[in-house]
């Protein structure tokens, strides 16, 4: 500890081990508050404050020089701990949303809509959580109890399909997702039935739809991306992009059904369909893997698909898909 060079003022050091070890001896021996503090040449106030401060809650029990030590090396560990979210408001806002299944980007995003002049950051939420309360881990979207970096992972074998036009093809204008009408589409399969669900997602708008087919196959592929977007204006179908999944390999009835282009993905390329990768893992909260999607009835799809339409989206400036929809319709 740094002294202070001048003498006349005074010099605090906080009590040793072996102070504290005197400490108990001294009071074994049924030696006063202030005789011990004038052994160690200490204030009385210094002692009495101690023995206060570190004995065991439980009564009738004997200061312990150690046990104190502990004490008062735990305080001081704590005095140091950052706390995140010190708001009260925020953290009761935080809690409710979390359990309400939204992320901390969204939580971030959307507080300053919902409780004016409070705002924080999803670093900050995700501290708050991990150091904090680790119990809410379990309500984040993989709820893991320690973060983690996403891992890459080698792609499957590509199936060949006929007559495709890759994604370097694309017009840039629907890279930059400035126009409407260009959805992205892939399917959710799980090991416990051959029930898979279809799912598409529009680009800009990121509206999606869901819907569960006996199986994973190219014709329930068709069958189901058709009778989704021929509901839809045709403005707002202009094209779609796939993977290289042979479930896909009906690309060119579906394009001729419903007047659009087709597109896919560079293999092993998923993230050049990241709406509909980004959906699926939402989807993923609701549905978990190992899911018997043939035990799942439409109407639970339906509810799922409600949910997902209504979150608020960080790139449509936390309004929600299903209210960006409505606007578009509205023009």
């Amino acid at each position: 500890m740094e002294t202070i060079k001048n003498k006349s003022e005074k010099v605090y050091q906080h009590l040793s081990p072996e102070e504290r070890e005197e400490i108990a001896c001294l009071l074994e021996k049924g030696l006063k508050k202030k005789e011990i503090a004038k052994k160690l040449n200490r204030s009385p106030s210094t002692i009495s404050r101690e023995i206060q401060r570190n004995s065991t809650e439980i009564r009738n029990c004997r200061y312990r020089g150690h046990r104190a030590q502990m004490r008062s090396d735990e305080r001081k560990s704590l005095s140091h701990k950052k706390f995140r979210l010190k708001d009260s408001r925020v953290k009761r806002y935080v809690r409710q949303k979390l359990k309400a299944g939204l992320s901390p980007e969204q939580i971030a995003g959307r507080i300053g809509k919902d409780l004016p002049g409070c705002k924080t950051n999803y670093e900050s939420i995700y501290l708050f959580v991990y150091h904090d309360c680790p119990e809410l881990t379990e309500f984040l979207v993989w709820g893991r109890r320690k973060r983690r970096k996403r891992a890459i992972k080698a792609g499957k074998r590509v199936v060949k399909i006929p007559n495709r036009v890759m994604i370097d093809k694309r017009p840039k204008y629907i890279n930059e997702r400035k126009s409407l009408g260009h959805w992205e589409a892939d399917t959710v399969v799980s090991r416990q039935s051959k029930s898979s669900l279809v799912v598409i997602r529009e680009r800009k708008l990121q509206i999606m739809y869901i819907r569960k087919v006996p199986r994973k196959s190219a014709k329930h592929m068709r069958q189901a991306v058709i009778n989704i977007l021929k509901k839809i204006p045709k403005r707002l179908v202009r094209s779609i992009t796939f993977d290289n999944g042979l479930e896909n390999a009906e690309h060119e009835r579906i394009a001729k059904a419903l007047g659009l282009k087709t597109y896919f993905c560079n293999p092993y390329h998923s993230w050049e369909k990241g709406g509909v990768e980004n959906g699926i893992g939402l989807i993923r909260r609701f549905l978990p893997k190992k899911t018997d999607f043939s035990l799942i009835a439409h109407s639970t799809i339906r509810k799922i698909q409600y949910a997902l339409n209504n979150r608020p989206r960080k790139s449509l400036k936390f309004w929600t898909p299903m209210e960006r929809l409505k606007i578009a319709l509205s023009h």
